[in-house]
């Protein structure tokens, strides 16, 4: 397993390094102190890209913007001190993988990059309570994921699972081999079992659940 830690505190990446040998034995961890560093590791392949929004030079939705440009296939996991319910979606609306405050334990840390790992989606607790300002509420979730699993076609699902990853749907389709129109209509249909309007909701609708669609 391959991790690149993104984050301009030394202190706090040697700390996570410690943390991170619990996740496997053989795990390999890459750093980077700004998003350009992180940039230049671009030939090599991630399984996980941790990043922090607040660094010198491109910060915040930004530097999500370009690592996933430059490391296509990978999910990014926001680390931050950030805790606003509305900094949590806006990072979800930009295709992070997750989300998890600095001020969680080093138990949550792990199980949430476990869950991460295993194809699922980890929000902390106060996003997952939604948001008060927001024009609508989020639809209700369906009773189980094994009704979801099983409502849709294996394609939807794989469609789906690539949407929550946070993929664009020009994206979806060349890994796919199928048009972005059937993206398209997939994506409909998973959204309708699920009881979402869009990704971001299929995003916090997977998170509640505790839905492991599966790896991409």
């Amino acid at each position: 397993m391959r991790i690149l830690v993104v984050d301009d505190h030394a202190l706090f990446r040697e700390g996570l390094k410690f943390l991170l040998r619990d996740l496997d034995d053989e795990l390999a961890i890459s750093e980077a102190a700004d998003c350009r560093q992180a940039v230049a590791q671009q030939g090599q392949a991630f399984d996980l890209i941790l990043l922090d929004l607040h660094m010198p030079g491109v910060e915040g939705l930004d530097a999500l913007d370009g690592l996933r440009g430059a490391f296509e296939g990978t999910r990014i996991v926001v680390l931050s001190a950030e805790e606003d319910p509305r900094q949590v979606r806006r990072a979800i609306d930009s295709g992070a993988a997750g989300f998890i405050p600095k001020a969680s334990t080093p138990e949550v840390l792990l199980h949430a990059l476990r869950l991460i790992l295993a194809g699922g989606i980890y929000l902390p607790p106060m996003a997952l309570r939604g948001l008060p300002d927001a024009p609508e509420p989020i639809p209700s979730s369906p009773a189980s994921p094994d009704r979801v699993v099983e409502a849709l076609s294996g394609r939807q699902l794989d469609v789906l699972n690539k949407a929550v990853l946070g993929k664009p749907n020009k994206v979806i389709a060349r890994e796919l081999g199928i048009s972005e129109a059937t993206v398209k209509a997939h994506l409909s249909a998973a959204f309708r079992v699920l009881g979402v309007r869009n990704r971001t909701e299929a995003v916090y609708t997977a998170a509640r659940l505790g839905l492991r669609i599966g790896r991409a």
